[in-house]
């Protein structure tokens, strides 16, 4: 059964490769896996220059990829950050063998809120801690005694989640690590110190700390003296496009790349590249993030930190040229993937593709589920946790692998389109069509399903939305492609593209979200 149509005909395919283009390496860390991927943009005309056709090509390939497999340690749950970057430095090294000279810039991104803690000296204070930890569990009530949660949201605009790194450091409040800790950089920034030895804060991801200013786009000096957080630990702030230094001796030596090789800030969060290749060509477009998490919003010039936004738990975050992402992070595909987790680890079959032709075939509206119930967030036994979410709102569990998967899908569809229409209306936008990228573009059900729930026409596409914007980022320094505009309709020109219209009964969606709490007084969540 198809679920989807291939692009009209004026969306043409990318042209072969320009080999004569730079190469921009994107590396890419997820949280399942890191990647670094090479992207050209070659060609001439673009940006309406003298009138004529824009020619220019958009091409993306793997040159790496490398699991990311977080630790789990007596009382902790941490990143191997050595491991990641060491694979970063492995495709560092492929990319030289293979493009040589040819390579203009790195950029790197990740997901946000964890960090690392340097000493004195600049050496690494322990592996991060991963933000599925479960150390920040009822922090959020002890800083809201110092400074409350309406207060703090009309300072940082940032989404409630128990994990920002606002809470992380109050759970780390007392340890010895943090004591002795003089730096602290976000993951990208990181490894951009590895390989550069420069200091600096990318915007984009310290927007997602609960620590920065939303309206001031700078780190809330205020805000962290009141709780008790060490100013000086948050290095300046950079900003996309800024250079972050050349390659050490050491990153040189073992890559094979000259030291000389420029190291480019680009929008570091991950979701924050990702909007920025985000395909619209026009207004009143949502977009859908879509992979371990579902990031679901709009780009607005100006934040929205009310208090109806505070109570529907909206971010805030930055994006590319000071526009806003006023999205909610919904629990995504993690729900997927540890059930499939869960199904191999005791033998039983887990290859998606024939658990999602099972899924279409199964009972509609079935059963139902909250995604963003705590009871999903850790890692474990997905589909025990799904039954028993299902018994206890008086439900009958899904009946087999198929249906838990029909179950997470629609589940999923349906916080979409309440996030969404929520979106929509604390804003005073209309939403004409819902851009669905990452690697959730792939899954043809669910790209149905969410223009079902949603009422809105999908288009899906690209999957590697994030290493797309990453590459743009500096292909712009090299004056290759303009403002946002014009890396949208590079990126919409160029890439394939997948549209879906709504189908089915609308009446039955309605249904589905009351039953299942997703449609609150307004259209949103409660």
């Amino acid at each position: 059964m198809s679920y989807g149509t291939e692009p009209k005909p004026e969306q043409p395919r990318t042209a072969a490769p320009d080999g004569d283009a730079p190469v921009f390496l994107a590396v890419d860390l997820g949280a399942t896996s890191g990647r670094v991927m090479a992207g050209r943009v070659g060609g001439a005309g673009g940006q309406g220059r003298a009138g004529g056709a824009d020619r220019r090509t958009l091409d993306l390939a793997e040159v790496h990829r490398f699991p990311n497999r977080p630790v789990r340690l007596p009382g902790s749950l941490r990143w191997n950050v050595l491991a990641l970057f060491q694979g970063v430095l492995d495709g560092l090294g492929r990319a030289a063998r293979t493009h040589g000279c040819g390579i203009a810039s790195i950029g790197i991104d990740s997901w946000a809120v964890d960090y690392g803690l340097l000493d004195a000296d600049g050496q690494l204070l322990g592996n991060p801690y991963h933000y599925r930890d479960t150390r920040t569990e009822g922090v959020g009530e002890r800083v809201w005694e110092t400074v409350p949660a309406g207060e703090l949201y009309r300072i940082t605009g940032l989404q409630h989640l128990p994990f920002n790194t606002v809470f992380q450091l109050a759970a780390a409040s007392g340890d010895a690590q943090l004591g002795a800790a003089r730096t602290l950089l976000m993951i990208p920034d990181l490894l951009t110190h590895w390989l550069t030895g420069s200091v600096g804060a990318e915007a984009t991801n310290a927007s997602t700390t609960g620590l920065f200013d939303a309206r001031a786009g700078d780190w809330a000096d205020a805000l962290m003296e009141r709780l008790g957080i060490d100013r000086s630990l948050f290095p300046p702030i950079r900003r996309p496009g800024d250079p972050a230094g050349t390659l050490l001796p050491y990153v040189a030596a073992g890559t094979g790349l000259p030291e000389s090789t420029p190291v480019t800030a680009v929008a570091s969060h991950d979701t924050a590249s990702a909007v920025a290749a985000v395909p619209a060509t026009g207004p009143g477009f949502a977009y859908v993030s879509c992979g371990t998490w579902s990031l679901a919003g709009l780009e607005l010039d100006e934040p929205v930190v009310t208090e109806a936004s505070r109570a529907a738990n909206f971010s805030n975050e930055l994006g590319l040229d000071g526009g806003y992402r006023f999205l909610r992070n919904v629990m995504g595909l993690w729900l997927l993937s540890e059930s499939r987790r869960a199904w191999a680890d005791r033998g039983l079959p887990a290859e998606l593709a024939p658990l999602l032709e099972g899924a279409a075939r199964s009972r509609p509206f079935a059963a139902l589920v909250d995604p963003d119930d705590p009871s999903f967030l850790t890692p474990g036994d997905m589909p025990a946790r799904i039954a028993a979410y299902c018994a206890r709102t008086g439900q009958r569990p899904p009946v087999d692998q198929a249906a838990t998967v029909r179950c997470v899908l629609e589940s999923l569809a349906l916080a979409h389109r309440a996030t969404l229409r929520t979106a929509a209306e604390l804003s005073g936008t209309e939403i004409r069509t819902v851009h669905l990228v990452g690697g959730g573009s792939r899954n043809r059900l669910l790209c149905q399903l969410t223009s079902d729930a949603t009422g809105l026409p999908v288009v899906a596409g690209p999957a590697e939305a994030t290493a797309l914007g990453n590459v743009l980022v500096q292909a712009r320094t090299r004056g290759l492609v303009g403002d946002r505009a014009d890396m949208r309709r590079l990126v919409a020109r160029t890439q394939r593209l997948r549209r879906y219209e709504p189908r089915g009964d609308a009446r039955a969606w309605s249904e589905a979200a009351a039953r299942v709490g997703l449609d609150a007084p307004g259209g949103g969540r409660g």
